[in-house]
């Protein structure tokens, strides 16, 4: 799958404010992702772990990945295979630890009109994301610049600046 790209990427919705002790919770964070992955989400949606697959996305409110610097918060969702977050802002801090780790993130002011399972699909037209749901409503989303591009493309900072070293 073009790692810009994704078509029928299946929709779970959440609110707005989503923490990072919710996404990466503070007992787990002893262990690998493997085993944070399994308590990912679950103080706000306990299924989220054992239904989430591959290419899926997270649709959530404003201010997704709030509360501590965490990386794991976003290699998480990397590791689960999420194919990216559509919110209409996030932490700053998150924001550059999900691009610094693969994980695209999608600013759209009209996040919420996306419904819980929803199948959607996500175009590009230049630098400028669209995602289109299964009405043919296409949304909008803020210019992605190309360097964070790059990031997503190559799986994160360290793969891409090891992959422009090697020439």
């Amino acid at each position: 799958m073009n790692k810009r790209t994704f078509q029928n990427a299946r929709v779970w919705r959440l609110g707005a404010d989503v923490d990072t002790d919710a996404l990466a919770p503070g007992a787990y964070m002893k262990h690998g992702l493997e085993v944070i992955g399994w308590h990912c989400l679950e103080a706000v949606r306990t299924d989220f772990a054992s239904g989430v697959h591959e290419g899926d996305v997270i649709v959530a409110g404003a201010n997704f990945g709030i509360g501590s610097s965490r990386e794991q918060a976003a290699g998480v969702l990397r590791h689960l295979g999420l194919a990216a977050v559509i919110a209409p802002s996030y932490s700053g801090l998150y924001f550059r630890n999900a691009f610094n780790l693969g994980l695209m993130l999608l600013t759209c002011p009209e996040a919420l009109k996306i419904e819980e399972g929803e199948r959607v699909a996500l175009q590009f037209e230049g630098d400028t994301p669209c995602v289109v749901r299964p009405n043919g409503q296409r949304l909008v989303c803020a210019p992605i610049p190309g360097f964070l591009m790059d990031m997503v493309d190559a799986g994160g900072l360290l793969p891409l600046l090891k992959k422009r070293k090697q020439g």
